[in-house]
């Protein structure tokens, strides 16, 4: 994983933490209380690694060509 940008959102009691990787443009998102802004921040964190690790590069010298 590569250098990954946090866009913090406040909505009233819930802070929505949104984590996105430079190199992929992959992102995700976690919702939790303002009052532990670490904690969802860690768990956005998380996901994406998560997703990032799921994420197959496609088969080279097959038929066919990515488009």
């Amino acid at each position: 994983m590569s250098e990954v940008f946090i866009e913090m959102q406040r909505n009233g009691a819930y802070l929505k933490v949104t984590a996105i990787d430079s190199g992929t443009g992959e992102e995700a998102s976690a919702m939790g209380p303002v009052s532990d802004p670490e904690g969802v921040k860690r768990l956005a964190i998380l996901k994406l690694q998560n997703k990032l690790s799921t994420i197959t590069k496609p088969l080279s010298g097959g038929r066919g060509k990515l488009i």
